[in-house]
């Protein structure tokens, strides 16, 4: 359905490290922006049988300052708290290894991560709901960036 998506997303050393934080309302409204217009734009058409819908993915690094930083158990409890109540028909949740290039030692980085998968429900409030998981990841376990990709494809329950 969808191409592997690699995410440029370096992690914070620790509450110095994070940008302003008008940078971070900036970045949340150029996505939302950005959101507004692929929304309309990508819609497939699709054969019988399928319906056209918005699929997100969301990717979740796990280190924290060069080592995992965010166990199962606290996954688990993000996901049941944060990702699940927003988008309550269902989702999926798959392990995975993210790669990133840290600027400062010009080294590729990898680290566990978590690929969350969502077929949009399709309202208004979609992309909103995103960037508040995002925040709460971010903010939560000192993330400086959560991967958000959104695309048109068509799907079948």
């Amino acid at each position: 359905m969808s191409e592997l998506a690699r995410c440029s997303s370096p992690r914070t050393r620790g509450e110095g490290a994070r940008g302003p934080a008008s940078l971070t309302w900036l970045g949340a409204a150029i996505i939302l922006a950005l959101w507004s217009a692929a929304a309309s734009a990508q819609s497939p058409d699709c054969r019988a049988g399928l319906t056209s819908r918005q699929v997100a993915q969301l990717l979740f690094g796990r280190n924290i300052g060069g080592r995992l930083g965010v166990s199962e158990a606290q996954w688990r409890r993000f996901l049941d708290r944060e990702i699940s109540p927003r988008f309550a028909d269902g989702l999926t949740v798959l392990d995975a290894k993210g790669e990133w290039r840290d600027p400062a030692r010009k080294t590729l980085v990898q680290e566990p991560s978590k690929l969350v998968e969502i077929v949009l429900p399709g309202k208004p409030e979609d992309g909103e709901r995103l960037e508040q998981i995002a925040a709460a990841y971010k903010s939560r376990f000192r993330q400086q960036s959560v991967g958000i990709v959104v695309q048109g494809a068509c799907v079948s329950f």
